[in-house]
């Protein structure tokens, strides 16, 4: 028998055996070891094919012909038989599926607790008449100080707490500076809200870098203390209820005169100073928790916008959103906020 003839015969062979085999195969593990066995690249059928070269070209021409009619072959048996284990598969998880069972509810997603927060803030002044304004986080040391009355030497414009970027360039220390260029661009009335980011060089367990803030200014003729008052104690009230008390402190900053701080009833102790004969955290034992400066407008504020504070008069605030979340929702760590942590921030949502 010639040596061409002997390899035509030996594929046959080859062929009937691995169909034979590759149709047992129970597993994919076994699956895949039969493939490698006969159509791998050291397999069964390369090392027949690798004797093509002693041959004639004639016999060549037919055994080349046969190997590759076998290999064709080999192949389609071994995707009849993956397709198998896969349909055995697929009926083996669906013979436990009850299709009348509720289905996995998808994990829902919500807001982060400062967004909610920031929003009830505004909505709380919106219902006021309060117009809400934007602006850059970049500033220059007019808007940001010199609009505002602060003197040059004025610790707030220490490099210690401004982030400057360049001469006169700096990331805004608090949103003011949107209230200025809200009276530059309009004519009173005028009554603004202006929340964004803020930058300051501070970071521990109730300071960050950045933060936000929400501060306002509402100017017109008439404009009294005891607008603020009103103004600010409909806000605490919205925010953290009705029977929550209010109080003004004197106090000073630079944009305003008069100006005072605003305390309200301690959240954790309900104003009692101490939860379950211990001395409350939140308030020290004093019973009242600050939350937001503020002030009627100083002249000189009003004198670089160009209104006449003679006839007009007005009035400012501006709170952190952080402290008042962390003190509607009792948190004692501002970086919560920031460590994107989903069991905490799940809890809000």
């Amino acid at each position: 028998m010639s040596s061409g003839r002997a390899l035509v015969e030996e594929l046959t062979a080859l062929a009937e055996e691995a169909k034979s085999i590759l149709g047992r195969a129970d597993s994919f593990e076994h699956l895949e070891e039969l493939r490698v066995l006969f159509l791998g690249r050291k397999g069964r059928l390369a090392q027949i094919m690798a004797k093509l070269p002693g041959l004639t070209p004639e016999e060549k021409r037919d055994a080349g012909q046969a190997a590759n009619s076998v290999k064709e072959s080999l192949t389609a048996q071994y995707t009849l038989r993956l397709e198998a284990l896969k349909r055995a598969q697929d009926e083996a998880m669906l013979a436990g599926f009850d299709p009348s069972l509720p289905g996995r509810a998808p994990s829902l997603g919500g807001l982060h607790p400062l967004t909610i927060v920031s929003e009830e803030i505004t909505s709380a002044f919106q219902s006021m008449g309060f117009e809400i304004v934007s602006g850059p986080e970049i500033e220059t040391d007019f808007y940001n100080f010199e609009a505002l009355n602060f003197p040059p030497e004025h610790p707030a414009r220490d490099m210690q707490d401004t982030l400057y970027i360049g001469d006169n360039v700096l990331l805004r220390t608090h949103t003011s500076p949107l209230q200025v260029r809200t009276l530059l661009s309009r004519k009173p009335p005028v009554a603004a809200i202006a929340p964004g980011k803020v930058y300051r060089r501070d970071s521990d367990l109730t300071h960050s870098p950045m933060f936000h803030q929400i501060e306002g200014i509402l100017v017109d003729k008439g404009v009294t203390m005891a607008d603020l008052r009103g103004t600010l104690t409909f806000f605490v009230h919205r925010i953290f209820g009705p029977d929550t008390l209010v109080r003004f402190r004197p106090s000073f900053f630079p944009f305003t005169e008069p100006s005072a701080e605003v305390d309200i009833s301690c959240v954790m102790c309900e104003g009692k100073g101490h939860v379950d004969g211990q001395t409350c955290r939140v308030c020290k034992s004093t019973g009242w928790v600050e939350i937001l400066g503020c002030g009627m407008v100083d002249p000189n504020v009003l004198k670089a916008v160009d209104i006449d504070p003679e006839v007009h008069s007005g009035f400012a605030f501006g709170m952190g959103v952080e402290r008042v979340t962390m003190l509607k929702y009792g948190v004692g760590d501002l970086r919560l906020f920031f460590e994107n942590d989903v069991r905490f921030l799940g809890q809000f949502a």
